[in-house]
C-alpha cells in the first residue's frame, strides 16, 4: 500500500518534542541504572496484524534524545504487518534507546492504529459497488490532528478539511445563529467571497425539511447529519444530483455499507480517529 506524502517536517518535530518533553520531565531517574558508555541494539515488534504508521515521528522521537541513534527499517508506514514481525532495528547508546522507548511507540502505536482502523473500513468499501468516497473529520486526538489525518489516508481513507481555516462547514449552531438555512449560505457566502480562490462551503442539515431549504438556496455541498439509511435513500431522491451529499452521525463498521448504498457521494467517519485501538508494539534488546 503506498503512503501520502509525509506532512511537513516541522509539524513531525514538534509532535515528537512534545512527547519527550511529556515523558521526560527533568530526567530519566531509570536509565541511569544503564552504564553511560553502553550501547545497545534491538528490535521493534509488532504484536498483531495491523497497518503500519507512524515511522518519521518514531524515529524523530529517538532523534530528539539522541542523534547517534539508528534505526534501519524493514517496512514503512503502509506495509500490512502480519503479527510478530520485526519492524525495524534501533542500536545506539542504550541510555537514550531507553529514554526515547515510550514516547516513540506512543506515537507509533496511535497511528498505526489510526491507519489499521481506516483501512478496515475502506476494505469494507471496496468490493461493493458504491460511489461513496470515504472521509475523516476533525474528531482527533487534541495536538495530533496533522498526524491522524496522515494516517488516516495512508489507510485509505480521504482527508476532509484540516481545520477551521480551509473550508465553511455551517453546522447546527451556525445555522441557529443565523436565523435559519438560507439566512446561513448567505452569510457563508460573503465570507467565502472575500477568500481568492472562494472558500467551499458546506452546510449541515438535521432533516429532510432542512435539505429542501438547502437545495432551495442553491447549496451545493450538503451534510446529512444523524439521518437514518431509510431518509438516506429519501435525501438522495430528493437532490437529485444538484448538490454533494455527505452522510456523517452514528456510522460504523456494522452501517458503513448499508449507508454507501444509499447513493450518497461522501461518508464521514469521526469513529476511525476517535474510537482507534493502539496497535500492541515491543522493543526488546538483542542478548
Amino acid at each position: 500500500m503506498a503512503a501520502p506524502p509525509i506532512p511537513p517536517r516541522a509539524a513531525i518535530v514538534e509532535l515528537a518534542r512534545a512527547a519527550v518533553r511529556e515523558d521526560l520531565g527533568a530526567g530519566d531517574i531509570s536509565a541511569q541504572l544503564v552504564s553511560v558508555a553502553a550501547v545497545a541494539r534491538a528490535r521493534l515488534i509488532c504484536r498483531q496484524s495491523a497497518i503500519l504508521c507512524g515511522a518519521e515521528w518514531f524515529a524523530e522521537t529517538f532523534r530528539q534524545v539522541e542523534p547517534a541513534v539508528k534505526i534501519n527499517w524493514r517496512h514503512h508506514d503502509g506495509a500490512r504487518l502480519r503479527a510478530n514481525a520485526a519492524v525495524c532495528e534501533i542500536t545506539g547508546p542504550a541510555r537514550a534507546m531507553l529514554t526515547a522507548e515510550r514516547a516513540a511507540i506512543n506515537l507509533l502505536q496511535t497511528l498505526s492504529g489510526t491507519a489499521t482502523a481506516a483501512n478496515a473500513y475502506a476494505r469494507l468499501l471496496a468490493d461493493t459497488d458504491s460511489k461513496a468516497v470515504l472521509r475523516d473529520t476533525r474528531k482527533t486526538i487534541p495536538g495530533l490532528r496533522v498526524a491522524q489525518k496522515y494516517a488516516a489516508a495512508v489507510g485509505g481513507i480521504c482527508n476532509h478539511r484540516m481545520g477551521l481555516f480551509d473550508q465553511i462547514l455551517l453546522k447546527e449552531n451556525h445555522i441557529h445563529m443565523a436565523d435559519g438555512v438560507a439566512a446561513a449560505l448567505t452569510r457563508a457566502r460573503a465570507v467565502a467571497d472575500e477568500r481568492r480562490p472562494p472558500m467551499p462551503i458546506q452546510i449541515e442539515v438535521e432533516t429532510l425539511a432542512q435539505l429542501r431549504q438547502a437545495l432551495a438556496a442553491d447549496a451545493t455541498r450538503i451534510l446529512l447529519d444523524n439521518f437514518t439509511v431509510a431518509n438516506l435513500h429519501k435525501a438522495v431522491k430528493i437532490a437529485d444530483g444538484r448538490a454533494e451529499l455527505e452522510a456523517s452521525g452514528d456510522i460504523g463498521r456494522e452501517n458503513v455499507v448499508a449507508v454507501a448504498r444509499t447513493g450518497v457521494d461522501y461518508i464521514a467517519i469521526g469513529a476511525l480517529t476517535k474510537h482507534l485501538t493502539a496497535i500492541d508494539f515491543s522493543m526488546r534488546f538483542d542478548e
